[in-house]
């Protein structure tokens, strides 16, 4: 059993939704970006997903942009984000998550990799570019490693192309809870979760919601029918307002507790 998977099944038994949070790989530097992984660990959180910096991050509004151009400006490089996961897989067992565009993978080498990301420790991989249908290429190679290939699925999926890609699905599913970019628009929780509890008709495998789940409320909201919340873009502002400074650990681990917190508050 996979790390993805033994999560997911412990916090099924204690009827647990998974606190996904994302985090920019190397903002505001690698080295803090590892500290803030281990404060996310210790805060609570269950799965982590690491954005990988690139310069045309396309289904990224202006928050995450924002922090891919502070990475790639502190010398941030996929052979780095690597090392970043290596370093604290040393220190935790938590699953970690690469999430980013297809455009890095290609330029490193797809083999080379794979390779390196399951030396490192990565856990799943979610390539925000690169439909199901053209993954031929990384695909084979991720599934005989053991990296899961998450897949992205939207309002605008049409049910055949979903029931196709939920039947095939790895690690857990990711429903972009909006049409847009991240960190846009008020969600609907009751429109999610009509499409989630349809999606869950159709799969055994987790079903993630991210994509405007920016405060405790929210996720609490989608908590009570997905099996996980992912947030991100409302993370990646408290890095950006805290920087390097003593408080910014401090107030990433406050945030992530409090929406901790209120998921396990749920089952209560």
């Amino acid at each position: 059993m996979s790390r993805i998977e033994a999560t997911f099944a412990a916090l099924r038994q204690r009827q647990e939704t998974a606190l996904i949070p994302f985090i920019t790989a190397g903002d505001p530097d690698l080295k803090v970006a590892a500290e803030i992984i281990l404060t996310l660990v210790d805060a609570g959180a269950d799965l982590i997903e690491l954005g990988v910096p690139f310069s045309d991050p396309m289904a990224d509004g202006p928050t995450i942009q924002a922090s891919s151009e502070r990475a790639l400006a502190a010398g941030t490089t996929l052979s780095g984000v690597l090392q970043l996961v290596a370093e604290v897989r040393k220190k935790t067992a938590v699953p970690l998550i690469l999430m980013g565009y297809y455009n890095p993978v290609f330029c490193y080498g797809v083999e080379r990799f794979v390779r390196d990301a399951v030396a490192a420790g990565v856990d799943g991989l979610l390539l925000v570019d690169l439909p199901p249908e053209e993954a031929a290429e990384i695909s084979p190679l991720l599934h005989e490693s053991g990296v899961a290939l998450i897949t992205l699925l939207a309002p605008t999926t049409p049910r055949e192309r979903m029931q196709r890609l939920a039947a095939v699905a790895e690690g857990y599913l990711y429903y972009v809870s909006m049409t847009g970019v991240t960190g846009g628009q008020k969600i609907s929780p009751e429109d999610i979760r009509l499409a989630v509890d349809d999606l869950k008709g159709m799969t055994n495998v987790p079903v993630g919601v991210g994509f405007g789940i920016t405060t405790v409320a929210d996720a609490c909201a989608v908590g009570t029918f997905a099996d996980g919340v992912v947030v991100g873009s409302a993370l990646v502002k408290i890095i950006e307002k805290y920087g390097k400074s003593e408080e910014l650990l401090p107030e990433v681990a406050k945030f992530v507790a409090e929406l901790k917190g209120g998921l396990t508050a749920l089952t209560s």
